[in-house]
């Protein structure tokens, strides 16, 4: 038997043993589970990022609102009461006060209400966040403490509306939440 380099002739036998060459790289099923667990993981992680993308959106009013939330507590600070509405505050009307997340800012008796809109995500497309203002009775030189959504009121001091924030609580940033 002649010898070659992939061939081994077996000692005193005529068999004929070919080496396969060893393969190399992965099998099909291998890449299929790799596949799989990273979409497994993909899926962990989306309702994740969708509820942070939201809460962004939130802040970006929130922020916003700080417009109306200033001109009410200068009102307050002067007059010593609390403002009816947007005009009376000395802010810019409701449609004026606007951005990417937000359709208006609306000052109703002292209350500040964010209402969300233009590019935001659906799932809160025309829905409202409220800033209650709560005050100390005939104490105008104390600030206005602002709670946001359903927060208890402080001690010594009285809060003049009701709550209008209409955002499931998950949406909401942490001093929102209670």
């Amino acid at each position: 038997m002649r010898s070659c380099r992939r061939c081994i002739e077996l000692a005193g036998a005529d068999i004929v043993v070919k080496h396969s060459i060893p393969k190399r790289g992965f099998t099909i099923i291998e890449m299929v589970i790799v596949i799989a667990i990273i979409a497994i993981l993909a899926m962990m992680m989306a309702p994740s990022f969708f509820d942070r993308t939201v809460r962004v959106q939130v802040q970006d009013g929130m922020t916003l609102a700080n417009v109306a939330k200033s001109s009410v507590g200068a009102y307050y600070a002067l007059k010593g009461e609390l403002p009816a509405d947007n005009a009376e505050a000395g802010a810019p009307p409701k449609e004026k006060i606007v951005g990417n997340y937000v359709t208006g800012v609306e000052i109703i008796n002292g209350m500040v209400t964010v209402t969300f809109g233009n590019n935001v995500n659906a799932s809160i497309r025309g829905k409202r966040l409220s800033f209650r203002p709560a005050i100390v009775k005939d104490a105008p030189t104390v600030p206005v403490a602002w709670l946001c959504n359903n927060a208890a009121v402080p001690n010594g001091m009285t809060a003049s509306a009701a709550n209008q924030t209409d955002i499931p609580a998950k949406w909401l940033t942490l001093e929102c939440r209670n």
